[in-house]
Formats: structure tokens, C-alpha cells, sequence
């Protein structure tokens, strides 16, 4: 495996991302434990987490996610080792969104208490907040970057004229910015990323750690008719792909993932690593087993041939 460079960072990762909402979800604390550990000692590096995971479980307040990591790294001792990324700005319980500067200053030093560390390396903005300026937002990130509380910022569900109205702003006013950019991208849903946001990344050289990058499961092809949405706590969600479209895409990973003797899940995640702007998808594991798909995608080169055949499946033109 290969270090990718974040953006205009100084940070490299390696090309998967392990996702952290499920810490605190679907499984506990010491599952999460046996998870990291088996994902770090196959060489990975990179955790996504955020502030608000997994407030949505009953009993749940926001958090666990950040305090379970920052458990893990206390007991091994191994911060200086591993990459955290986390955001703010999603208000658990709520809809409401918020990157006011007073928010994002409290918000930072809860987040670096549970996470047990003095330091997060990128710390991305949630959603954009159309009711705080962004020049207001900023000037709370340049306040934590020279503190030495955040290295980097990133932004995630941003639209183009947001992301483009955030990256001018930076420039013009000397403010740190966005390096990365945390879309939903997946081989099922492309056109959101493909049509608009993928040039701009490219053009402005933004690291991708792309969301969702396996469809919430449907991607692995655990989930082929309705009768399958009960074989995960997560099943509910892949039923919006139970349709034509995701049938073509499945019947495609299938005939890929047969010339390379791989699971789909390992195919799926290999096509996005192919993909030029994409630096590291976000993929989550609830068992070592699943967990060896992560590995051997990150091992897989796919040819020219087999990426053109997920392209015309998938293809949204």
C-alpha cells in the first residue's frame, strides 16, 4: 500500500478511511477495540469520526464515537501512529446546523477531551451553515490552527458554490483552507459527485474521503431482495437500491469480482481508489472478517478493461 497526500495537507494517508459511526452503534466498545486494532495492524492509518456519532442510537447523546477512540488510542499509546478526522457543526437531536464561532470553539474542546488528545489533525466543518459567515467560521479555524488545537480543516456535504465561496474567501483573507472535501460518492450514486464537485476538487487539488462508499452495504452484495434488509441493523437503508439500476451494478461486481477473486465489497472500494480524485473512501466494519474485504481492496489493481465495465453499469449519463 501506498501513502495518498490530503489535499494541500501534510498529511498521509493510507487509501482507506475506516468510518466511525458504527463505534457506539452497532458494535460496543470492545468490538471497536478488536476492530481498530485488526484495521491499524493491517497497515491502515486513517479513522473518520464526528462529534454528533452516534446520538441517533436511544440512550445515545453524541460522542461515544470520538470517547471510544480515544479510549482505544490511551490504551495503546499509539496518537502519534494514526490520522483522526472528526467534524462539528451537526447539533445531535436536531436539524439545525451550526459553524458559528463560539459553537465551533466549544465544540473543539469537548471533542478533544473525549478523544484524549491534545491535537486533531483534520477537523472538517459537518454541513454548511448558510446563516454564519464564512468568514466567521474561519477565523475560528485560523484561532484553533495557530493554537495548535486542529492542523487541518476539510468541509463534507458542501455544494459547489459553497465549497467555491469558502476556498475564495480563504484566499482573499489569508484564513486557512478547506483541504478535503467528505462527499456521498459511491458506484450507485455518481452524478451528485461526478457532474459538478469532481472537477473542482481536481482543479483546486482537494483531498476526496468519500461517504457511503458502499451504499450503506448494498455495494457488498448482502443485500439482493427485501427479504435481506433484516441481516443487519443497517439493512433498512440499502432498500432504496433494490431497484434496476442496482441490480445492473450487482450483476457487473459479480463478473468483476469473479477475474479478481475478490468479494464485491473489495471490487467496489477498488474502483473508487482508481478514480483520480479520490484519496481515501470512508468504509466501515462490524467483524475481522468483513474486515479483510478493506485489505484486500487496497491490494486490488483493477485493468482498464474491468473499470470500464463498472463505468457502463453504473453510469448515470
Amino acid at each position: 500500500m501506498e501513502k495518498r497526500k490530503l489535499g494541500g495537507s501534510d498529511l498521509f494517508v493510507y487509501p482507506i478511511t475506516f468510518g466511525g459511526n458504527v463505534f457506539g452503534w452497532t458494535i460496543d466498545e470492545q468490538k471497536s477495540f478488536e476492530i481498530l486494532d485488526g484495521f491499524t495492524a493491517a497497515g491502515f492509518n486513517f479513522i473518520d469520526t464526528a462529534d454528533s456519532y452516534s446520538h441517533w442510537v436511544p440512550g445515545n447523546k453524541g460522542g461515544e464515537s470520538e470517547t471510544i477512540i480515544g479510549n482505544w488510542m490511551e490504551q495503546r499509546k499509539n496518537r502519534q501512529e494514526v490520522i483522526i478526522a472528526t467534524k462539528v457543526g451537526s447539533i445531535p437531536g436536531t436539524t439545525t446546523k451550526s459553524l458559528a464561532k463560539d459553537y465551533i470553539l466549544k465544540c473543539v474542546d469537548a471533542s478533544l477531551k473525549r478523544l484524549k488528545t491534545d491535537y486533531i489533525d483534520l477537523y472538517q466543518s459537518h454541513y454548511e451553515d448558510l446563516n454564519t459567515p464564512i468568514e466567521e467560521t474561519l477565523e475560528a479555524y485560523d484561532q484553533l490552527v495557530k493554537t495548535g488545537k486542529v492542523r487541518w480543516i476539510g468541509a463534507s456535504n458542501y455544494s459547489v458554490p459553497g465549497l467555491m465561496a469558502a476556498l475564495e474567501v480563504a484566499e482573499k483573507l489569508g484564513l486557512p483552507k478547506y483541504q478535503t472535501l467528505q462527499p456521498e460518492y459511491n458506484l450507485y450514486k455518481r452524478e451528485g459527485y461526478e457532474k459538478e464537485l469532481e472537477q473542482l476538487v481536481l482543479d483546486r487539488q482537494l483531498g476526496v474521503i468519500n461517504y457511503y462508499a458502499l451504499a450503506s452495504g448494498f455495494l457488498s452484495g448482502k443485500y439482493r431482495s427485501e427479504a435481506d434488509l433484516n441481516k443487519s441493523q443497517r439493512g433498512a437503508a440499502a432498500k432504496n437500491y433494490l431497484n434496476e439500476r442496482g441490480f445492473k451494478i450487482l450483476k457487473a461486481l459479480d463478473e468483476v469480482s469473479e477475474q479478481y477473486n475478490a468479494s464485491l465489497a473489495s471490487i467496489s472500494l477498488a474502483w473508487l481508489m482508481a478514480r483520480p480524485s479520490v484519496t481515501a473512501p470512508i468504509a466501515s466494519v462490524t467483524s475481522l472478517a468483513q474486515l479483510e474485504d478493506l485489505v484486500r481492496a487496497a491490494e486490488l489493481k483493477l485493468n482498464n478493461e474491468d473499470i470500464a465495465i463498472l463505468d457502463e453499469a453504473s453510469s448515470w449519463q
